[in-house]
């Protein structure tokens, strides 16, 4: 499903694309029940002024500039301040990936180019992978600027929408850092490279949402819920021998897997 079209810009070179949601939602969802009876709790939307149910068709944006009072923005008077520029995705600059902190990054698309735009497309990406670069640029999004980070792959280009830096809060929690020895350092390096495996997502599950499914079919069927038996980790004594013991054990589950 596109969630958006759009034109990549750089130079003098325009890329028309459209961009593909790349995640999605899989949680379960509950409803919210009235105690007594199990009915649906509704919520409805009225007006404060009036009390008359309002639904979608009659609701518009207003700013509150003063105390009550409220200036009416339509999305067309939105659309027209827009410019030429903000409509596209202008590339402002190129950087290595990871000179950018994980926390800047917000929701991810797949683009693809459309019809005409496959050339300049393909040589952006393949330009980018050859440089090992990506490309930082910006947009209008809804009523505000966003800041994109153009990621290329073998497979193509993912963009990802970025946090603006007085969004990003500072990373307050320090905290006193001890010694560390030399021995316990090279026995942590050790543990690291006995569980070094390259990154494949298909081995990764939800557990807990299969467990919270299989609560559900239980319920439904009338059986009773059976609590699991949970393997709570011993406290940790000495860090030098549960360093070794996970060594040991990373060594044993690679060599059975």
């Amino acid at each position: 499903m596109i969630s958006r079209k759009s034109v990549i810009t750089f130079g003098m070179v325009a890329i028309p694309i459209a961009m593909y949601t790349a995640t999605q939602d899989n949680d379960i969802r509950f409803n919210q029940l009235h105690k007594e009876d199990n009915s649906r709790i509704r919520y409805k939307k009225t007006c404060g002024h009036c009390g008359k149910e309002i639904n979608s068709n009659d609701i518009v944006k207003g700013y509150e500039y003063d105390k009550d009072k409220y200036v009416v923005i339509t999305n067309e008077e939105i659309e027209k301040i827009k410019t030429e520029k903000e409509k596209s995705i202008q590339i402002l600059h190129f950087a290595q990936l990871n000179q950018i902190s994980p926390v800047y990054y917000e929701k991810t698309y797949q683009a693809a180019p459309e019809t005409g735009g496959e050339k300049a497309f393909e040589l952006l990406r393949s330009a980018l992978m050859a440089e090992q670069k990506i490309a930082i640029g910006k947009t209008v999004m809804g009523t505000k600027d966003t800041l994109m980070a153009i990621i290329p792959r073998e497979e193509g280009i993912l963009i990802s929408t970025m946090f603006f830096a007085d969004e990003v809060k500072d990373l307050q929690k320090q905290y006193t850092k001890p010694e560390v020895s030399e021995q316990e350092l090279n026995m942590a390096k050790t543990l690291i490279n006995s569980m070094d495996t390259p990154f494949d997502p298909s081995l990764y599950k939800d557990e807990y949402q299969t467990r919270l499914r299989q609560l559900i079919e239980t319920k439904v069927s009338g059986k009773e819920v059976v609590a699991v038996e949970s393997e709570s980790p011993g406290k940790v004594i000495d860090l030098m021998e549960a360093l070794k013991a996970s060594v040991e054990k990373a060594k044993k589950d690679k060599e059975s897997a």
